[in-house]
């Protein structure tokens, strides 16, 4: 999964850096969620080769944090990335002729430094009050193949109300604030687009949301899966948690590439041109 994740991201960033027709900001916000997919999917590769294939499952406190940290911030990051797609796809579509003016290159990376400063800012109380406040641990075995936070905050001989709060905190001002408003915009999109006369217009306007459809609902299924089994699911057996952990951490950098590839015109037609033509991009 890790090497078809890598390699269909990088495609995607070659091809969107080298088609200037894609310089836009949908294009530009979908290189920026491959950047994100490459960095999620490579913080858990070390720890992952280390466990299964050389049998070296020791990591430090210290490296664990630093793992959780980097994953649940880029997992943030994700999904602010996301929720910027959604509302450049309301302008796009709901007000079609201010589209340029509003989303401008200065405000594209402002949503890009945004969504990322967002994700660590929000994630590091989470990290520090593990750091802070857990000193003694009745196991130091952690059950999944990387370090989650509820899976380390479970580990605690202490009172872990706190940390609990927090995540919660964390997950709904992330999660909850980002589903609100791609829910909201698309709610929008729909009531404009079936306001169109010609059955082509809805046709070509519902065909420009739907990889970002089948993205973002791929990525928070899985994450309500993961998060409400961790929290609510003390019957559910651990190997069930840690598959859906994983497959929330591997399955959108894999399928992320895959659904943008086959649903968007200009990166399928580059893609067949670079395998069935020796001319350069």
């Amino acid at each position: 999964m890790y090497i078809i994740a890598l390699i269909g991201n990088s495609l995607i960033l070659v091809i969107i850096k080298s088609e200037k027709s894609l310089h836009m900001p949908m294009y530009i916000f979908l290189a920026i969620l491959a950047v994100t997919d490459i960095a999620l999917s490579t913080c858990i590769l070390p720890k992952m080769l280390g466990i299964f294939w050389f049998h070296i499952p020791q990591i430090s406190f210290d490296a664990c944090l630093l793992q959780m940290e980097l994953i649940h911030s880029f997992q943030a990051t994700e999904s602010g990335i996301l929720l910027a797609m959604a509302l450049d796809r309301y302008v796009a579509i709901c007000n079609p002729l201010r589209h340029a003016t509003i989303f401008s290159p200065q405000l594209v990376t402002y949503l890009g430094f945004g969504t990322l400063l967002r994700a660590f800012m929000l994630v590091s109380p989470s990290i520090l009050l593990i750091k802070c406040r857990l000193k003694y641990f009745r196991t130091t075995i952690v059950s999944h193949s990387y370090c989650e936070h509820m899976a380390i905050v479970k580990l605690a001989a202490e009172d872990i109300r706190i940390n609990k709060v927090c995540g919660l905190l964390v997950a709904f001002a992330i999660l909850g604030f980002d589903i609100v408003f791609i829910t909201f915009s698309y709610v929008r999109i729909f009531i404009t687009v079936f306001q169109l006369p010609q059955k082509e217009a809805r046709f070509k306007a519902f065909n420009t949301c739907i990889a970002h459809i089948c993205v973002f609902l791929q990525f928070y299924l899985l994450a309500f899966f993961s998060f409400f089994t961790h929290r609510f699911g003390a019957h559910i057996p651990t190997y069930v948690h840690i598959l859906l952990s994983d497959l929330y951490l591997l399955v959108p950098p894999f399928l992320n590439p895959i659904v943008y590839g086959v649903k968007t015109k200009q990166i399928r037609d580059k893609v067949m041109k670079m395998l069935f033509s020796n001319k350069p991009l």
